[in-house]
């Protein structure tokens, strides 16, 4: 005789519910597109340390900057029963952070590297739905669709990396019966604040060579937030994380298509080559503490062409 759950689930699908719902579009997703039975396990085995390898190998950078972020929040979240879980894309567990007491516990319930939780595999779960809808979720017990993974909780959080593609996701899963509504809460604030520590590490990597602007809601600069753009020497924009992206402007940005950062800012400079001349000669100025001569010196020029520059650029 059926479970009680995946009678459950084939109701649910069957009244034609995906539109209502995130979970109903999940669970339908999971029967009718990935071919997936309720009643029955997941339809991926585990890597074998080869292929394990493989991926991780091929998301070295990604884990290099994950470990500080997890061995952080490990000390916040991991709790007997409680585990956190670095993905890629694809859904493979890369890395863990979990007590030595529970590696039985989760290694049974497939929560451990090299196990592919994405929702082809395991139908609704936290970390193939998150990645499957782009978004946060929490999918508790019974809102798997596989009734062999009713017994955890799953909070997931999608990662993106210098380009705004996404990289992989970063999951807490946990079996304790007192998980409520408050911890969960706990749970997800501080993975969002973790995949956005995370996004900052991978974007700072990819432009080390470039300064980097934060942009607040306005696309004014900030001190610190989400939209983060990566400016060259010549103040063009020529990187743009995922939050950034979003805005019309940096949606296609590239070192081969860059916008001026003026731009972004909303104060394009009247005469830029006047503008970029003054800076110029201000900052020769600054380094010779005021020595004209110096400063002439140190752009190569004559002092009386220092001097006609200087009250052009209106220094004098």
């Amino acid at each position: 005789m059926e479970d009680e759950h995946a009678q459950l689930v084939r109701e649910a699908i069957s009244s034609n519910s995906a539109g209502r719902s995130t979970l109903a579009a999940s669970w339908c997703r999971s029967a009718l597109h990935h071919g997936l039975d309720p009643a029955k396990g997941p339809a991926a085995d585990r890597l074998d340390a080869s292929r394990l390898a493989l991926a991780r190998g091929a998301r070295e950078e990604l884990i290099r900057h994950a470990g500080p972020v997890l061995d952080r929040i490990a000390g916040t979240l991991v709790r007997g029963g409680r585990c956190i879980l670095l993905t890629d894309a694809e859904s493979v567990i890369l890395e863990e952070r979990m007590a030595e007491g529970d590696r039985d516990m989760f290694d049974r319930a497939r929560l451990v590297p090299g196990e592919c939780w994405s929702e082809a595999a395991e139908g609704t779960n936290g970390i193939g739905t998150c990645l499957a809808d782009e978004k946060p979720v929490i999918i508790h017990r019974d809102q798997h669709f596989l009734s062999a993974n009713v017994q955890v909780s799953c909070h997931g959080v999608p990662i993106y990396d210098a380009g705004g593609s996404l990289v992989g996701a970063l999951d807490v899963s946990t079996n304790r019966y007192d998980h409520d509504r408050d911890t969960a809460a706990l749970i997800m604030s501080v993975l969002a604040g973790a995949a956005s520590e995370l996004e900052r590490l991978l974007f700072g990597a990819a432009y080390r060579d470039c300064r980097i602007v934060h942009l607040d809601a306005e696309g004014g600069a900030a001190a610190n937030g989400g939209a983060l753009v990566a400016v060259d020497r010549d103040d063009l924009v020529i990187g743009a994380n995922r939050s950034a992206r979003r805005r019309g402007l940096l949606a296609g940005v590239s070192a081969k298509d860059p916008v001026p950062i003026a731009d972004i800012l909303g104060a394009p400079e009247d005469n830029p080559l006047a503008a970029a001349e003054r800076r110029v000669l201000r900052q020769a100025l600054a380094r010779s503490r005021g020595n004209v001569a110096a400063a002439a010196r140190d752009l190569g020029i004559g002092r009386a062409t220092f001097y006609r520059r200087m009250g052009r650029a209106g220094l004098e």
